[in-house]
């Protein structure tokens, strides 16, 4: 029998006390207790930047106060922590400002227009800031990329560096990084700055990542309205790893996929779940019905004519050649249930153990 010990802290945030574990930062004190700031440089998965100063909030340790980020500031004991004072609050409109300063208009911000409002700018709306509270500086240039998959507009860029952290230390992947300094920097790939001629898997961690609309899906961006877009939590169907995916659609139009950060898999996908995983549902190839090949070309058949000749032609080549002579694939995209009934349609109604799925990688 064991004994399970648990420290808890003692902190206070806004007046609410709470408890949270002795390796908890400020910032998980503060969700905890159930308030929020903005992280626009924060992804939990690649850990406290400290980069953008947004979750910048007022502490008091011991008698001392003090303004720390809460991203990266460890919670301590009898902690009291105020997250929107008059001070913090007026300080994060001002840098919210300068950051709207560095970008384009956010009435042309790509991703609220055809997903839903970026973390930019639902930060200025909800601190009442203005893009043109300060003088615009030149924006960065759009990269031109001739890649299918990723819109790269950079003149919203706010060098949080979310995206090549993300692809750098959780993916691993090394396929962009910051080129040049100050206000001069820009965020590109290696050889050429074209992604397709870069290590990138197109995995479309950095597009999910972007807290603007810098990075986008260039599949779906432009043909639909944020406001239209409904989301339905499933799993991708492409292999049997069950990644978390949601399906985007519109007017009950299936349109794309993003990642489900609640799933098990923490938002990853591989390039077939974020851009390719449904794409296969609209192709005009897709089987309707059964199909006879007489004569070197497929007629329609009905199923009672499809499955007799299954079942002649298996017990044909079972009987003549044994049970070893025939294979069964089964889907990744069919339910569990149906690959279980498979394999016993194959070692029970045929007798062999030839059968293999793509879902037991």
């Amino acid at each position: 029998m064991t004994t399970e010990v648990k420290n808890k802290l003692n902190v206070e945030v806004n007046g609410i006390e709470i408890g949270c574990g002795t390796e908890s930062r400020v910032l998980d004190a503060i969700r905890a207790a159930g308030f929020d700031v903005p992280t626009l440089c924060y992804d939990e998965r690649i850990g406290p930047q400290g980069t953008c100063r947004m979750c910048l909030v007022d502490v008091e340790v011991d008698g001392q106060q003090q303004q720390v980020a809460a991203c990266t500031a460890f919670a301590s004991e009898d902690m009291k922590v105020e997250t929107h004072s008059d001070s913090i609050t007026d300080y994060r409109k001002t840098i919210l400002e300068l950051l709207l300063s560095e970008t384009s208009s956010p009435a042309n911000c790509p991703k609220c227009l055809s997903f839903k409002k970026c973390e930019l700018h639902t930060a200025a709306e909800e601190y009442g800031a203005k893009w043109d509270a300060f003088p615009s500086l030149v924006v960065r240039e759009k990269a031109e990329d001739d890649n299918p998959f990723i819109q790269r507009d950079y003149d919203y860029c706010i060098s949080c560096f979310r995206c090549t952290n993300v692809c750098n230390d959780w993916e691993q992947a090394g396929a962009i990084t910051v080129e040049g300094r100050g206000q001069d920097n820009s965020i590109a790939s290696f050889f050429n700055n074209k992604l397709l001629e870069s290590p990138c898997t197109f995995c479309g961690q950095c597009i999910n990542t972007c807290p603007t609309g810098a990075l986008t899906d260039k599949k779906i961006v432009g043909k639909t309205k944020a406001e239209d877009l409904e989301r339905t939590k499933t799993v991708c169907p492409y292999c049997g790893v069950g990644c978390g995916i949601h399906l985007l659609t519109e007017d009950g139009k299936l349109k794309g996929t993003e990642p489900d950060f609640s799933a098990p898999s923490r938002g990853s996908l591989c390039v077939k779940g974020q851009f390719a995983s449904w794409e296969f549902v609209k192709s005009e190839e897709r089987l309707k019905y059964p199909l006879i090949k007489e004569n070197g070309a497929f007629k329609r058949a009905s199923w009672d004519e499809a499955l007799d000749l299954i079942t002649e032609r298996f017990t044909g080549f079972r009987d003549e050649s044994g049970p070893d002579s025939l294979v069964c694939w089964s889907s990744a995209r069919s339910v569990t249930e149906a690959n279980y009934l498979m394999q016993k349609f194959a070692r029970i109604g045929i007798g062999t153990n030839n059968i293999d799925n793509c879902s037991r990688t």
